[in-house]
């Protein structure tokens, strides 16, 4: 299946948690927190007021409380209003 987000939302797709600590302790599942960083899947086509300012492909970072989470074949996206990312991550 595929998603296209409309107007100013911006598919994401999460980044996995660190499993370890920086010491080598293995964390469990339940006691990782959610990373707020994520790859961009696919943009809206934007609004009047509210231009696209990320691209597919993009690293980004976003709210910790924001979007909504969705389910496509198995896997976990976020879709987020443009507003809602914060940074984008340039290696």
């Amino acid at each position: 299946m595929k998603l296209r987000p409309l107007a100013d939302r911006v598919l994401l797709k999460q980044e996995k948690a660190e499993s370890k600590t920086a010491s080598g302790i293995i964390l469990p599942e339940a006691a990782q927190e959610k990373t707020q960083t994520a790859k961009v899947e696919a943009v809206g086509p934007g609004t009047d007021k509210e231009k696209i300012t990320v691209k597919v492909g993009d690293r980004v970072m976003y709210d910790k409380y924001s979007g909504t989470q969705v389910k496509i074949d198995g896997e976990e996206f976020l879709i987020v209003k443009n507003s809602d990312i914060i940074a984008v991550i340039e290696a």
